[in-house]
């Protein structure tokens, strides 16, 4: 374990100051839109992050290696080596940013023999930032930009975030589902829970927020059965698993692996901490 060599602190403040990149294009009146391979866009703000994100890592840990979604990908012999690694999504909802809606974030997460053991998620348009740790737990912290600057200790910033989930008094049942990438899949498995225990609240978003509303305990679940990739996941899914949530492979019921020698996730589900004032959460979770 190198858990005691990693500073959460570290990591946020770098994730704050790459949203700030991202800002600066998003606030500006030319954000140009290139295309990839794979038919996804990328913006300039999307390299400038990446830049950035991966500059600061290799300075603060260089003898960990990068995988970022705007970097070159090594290959498998060489991947399959490592023990620890970061997996970036320097802008996480190009889509959403592209459509100026916010939202969008920064998302870093160290993974450990392919489980992420740290994940920290910013989003800059709400200034809010969501980490967790193996070794902390799973936080959030509004109003970045004013609180960050004034903490230098771990434990300052811990002291002053909230610790997720919150407890929410609502009655509702609230599943969370993609703006951008909602499927026939999607919509499937939305219907036959609502046949199973009526009417439930759905709430849309974009990005890595989805996990995170999750992890906070303003939804209860996540169906992500559509596309996504290792660095999509792995920051929320460290923010879900240290919240007392779960992020499943459909189907199968097992943990989502990283550092595959292909990147592409599994369709997956992801699950609040069960709230026992929820009757529906006794089903959803047994």
């Amino acid at each position: 374990m190198i858990n005691h060599k990693i500073k959460v602190l570290d990591v946020i403040k770098i994730a704050l100051e790459a949203g700030k990149h991202i800002l600066d294009v998003y606030h500006s009146n030319n954000v140009t839109v290139e295309y990839k391979n794979d038919a996804s866009p990328v913006t300039i703000a999307d390299k400038k992050s990446h830049n950035y994100i991966c500059q600061q890592l290799s300075k603060h840990y260089p003898n960990i290696p990068l995988i970022s979604e705007e970097g070159d990908l090594p290959n498998y012999e060489q991947r399959q080596q490592w023990h620890t690694a970061w997996f970036i999504d320097p802008l996480d909802g190009t889509k959403e940013f592209i459509k100026r809606n916010g939202e969008f974030t920064v998302n870093i997460a160290l993974v450990e023999k392919g489980i992420p053991i740290l994940g920290v998620i910013y989003s800059p348009a709400q200034d809010l930032m969501y980490f967790a740790s193996s070794w902390h737990g799973s936080y959030k912290l509004s109003n970045c930009h004013a609180i960050l600057p004034t903490i230098h200790h771990e434990f300052e910033l811990i002291k002053t975030a909230q610790q997720l989930p919150i407890n929410y008094s609502n009655e509702a049942f609230s599943i969370v589902v993609s703006r951008s990438h909602f499927s026939s899949e999607t919509q499937a498995y939305v219907d036959q829970i609502q046949q199973q225990v009526g009417d439930v609240h759905i709430i849309e978003a974009g990005s890595s927020i989805k996990m995170c509303l999750i992890a906070e305990g303003v939804a209860q679940i996540y169906p992500r059965l559509s596309y996504s990739m290792e660095w999509d996941t792995a920051a929320g899914e460290a923010i879900v698993m240290y919240s007392g949530g779960k992020v499943e492979e459909y189907g199968t019921q097992s943990p989502l692996q990283y550092n595959k020698e292909h990147l592409k996730n599994p369709f997956h589900i992801v699950t609040a901490k069960p709230n026992d004032n929820l009757v529906i959460a006794r089903f959803i979770y047994k």
